[in-house]
């Protein structure tokens, strides 16, 4: 099980300290997400000299490939990809209504055909769970409908009492000691939100996820939800804010009271040649950093922005080489984790606003050149 308790506050925003069987997370916290047992294009050795607190995989895709009894004969999904911190496993229910074909979603589960050869998965919360429990991941999720904004306020009400009954099942199904967090729906009705936080904290969970946003909704109705929700939800649970991570998204969960957050927006970028810096972003494709000598970031102390030019950068994006997919992605998961990390230090010290607006000051200085 984990132990969560709050260590200072400024406003609303709060530093934790999350203790867990796989070691200690300090929050407000950035997890990357390593979907397939692995965050694209680094090791585990260059995650820990990252900072890296905890990482995400999916179960979705870790059943589909090798297989969760695969990874359970080998020792579970830590021994696996030689991760000794943290897990979190997402339950899958992204992925199974934005990548597979769904067939049927009824009370019981969904049947779905496999988005790789098309093969016929049933998944229910049961099996959700007992998937996750095969990994043995540090946190599990509870299987949930992620329904796509914007929606009727009926299909909303009708797939958050779904998601409710499937976390009823989830809680029963479970019967190791990991962590399960249960995932809180509603859509952009503020009070179907309250709704589904106020059944899930009778059902009892060792943590809360904010679900179902960013999901086609405007990024200003994302951040009024998680204003209004983040500080009802439990004081001394961690608050998750799942699949969000523009650097402003983190900022305004965090300043809303958010603890954990994970996106694949810093990996996925970085293999596309777009950077995320301390005065915007830049697209390192362009043709004006062909001779650049300069550093990608002249505030950045990563290991890509203190040895090797932004010229040096697009010559290997547009040469293909596979350095530039990892010079990159060590960039951002770096630029990400220091944002967190600082913003942790600004809460203790009872300057969060201020780290806030000076961060943002500076970023916005720039647009990233499409």
């Amino acid at each position: 099980m984990i132990d969560f308790r709050v260590e200072g506050s400024c406003g609303e925003a709060r530093a934790g300290i999350l203790e867990t069987p796989h070691g200690r997370i300090c929050t407000p916290v950035f997890m990357p997400v390593g979907t397939l047992g692995t965050v694209k294009a680094m090791s585990p050795e260059e995650l820990i000299g990252l900072g890296t607190q905890i990482l995400l995989g999916n179960t979705y895709h870790l059943h589909l490939r090798p297989g969760d009894e695969i990874i359970a004969e080998l020792g579970g999904l830590h021994r696996f990809m030689n991760w000794k911190g943290p897990i979190l496993t997402d339950s899958g229910g992204f992925q199974v209504f934005s990548l597979a074909n769904l067939l049927k979603l009824d009370e019981e589960g969904v049947v779905i055909r496999s988005h790789i050869d098309g093969r016929r998965i049933v998944l229910t919360p049961e099996s959700s769970i007992a998937i996750q429990q095969k990994l043995g991941s540090t946190i599990m999720m509870c299987f949930d409908e992620c329904l796509k904004l914007p929606a009727s306020r009926e299909k909303i009400q009708s797939s958050l009492e779904l998601t409710t009954r499937w976390a009823k099942r989830c809680k029963k199904s479970r019967t190791s000691d990991q962590a399960l967090f249960g995932i809180i729906q509603g859509g952009s009705e503020e009070d179907l939100r309250e709704l589904s936080l106020l059944q899930l904290q009778e059902i009892g969970f060792d943590g809360y996820a904010i679900g179902g946003l960013s999901v086609g909704e405007a990024n200003e109705e994302m951040y009024r939800v998680t204003r209004h929700l983040a500080p009802k939800m439990p004081v001394d649970s961690p608050r998750y804010l799942m699949g969000v991570g523009e650097p402003l998204d983190l900022l305004e969960g965090m300043e809303a009271g958010v603890d954990m957050f994970d996106c694949v927006l810093p990996t996925r970028n970085a293999r596309n040649g777009s950077l995320f810096t301390s005065r915007g972003r830049v697209s390192i494709k362009q043709a004006q950093y062909r001779d650049d000598p300069e550093p990608l970031d002249p505030d950045c102390t990563c290991n890509a922005c203190r040895c090797y030019s932004r010229a040096y950068l697009r010559h290997l994006y547009v040469c293909g080489e596979i350095l530039g997919m990892r010079l990159n992605t060590y960039h951002n998961l770096h630029f990400f984790l220091k944002l967190v990390e600082g913003a942790r230090n600004a809460i203790l010290n009872n300057r969060f606003g201020a780290y806030k607006k000076n961060f943002l000051a500076l970023y916005e200085q720039e647009r990233m050149v499409a």
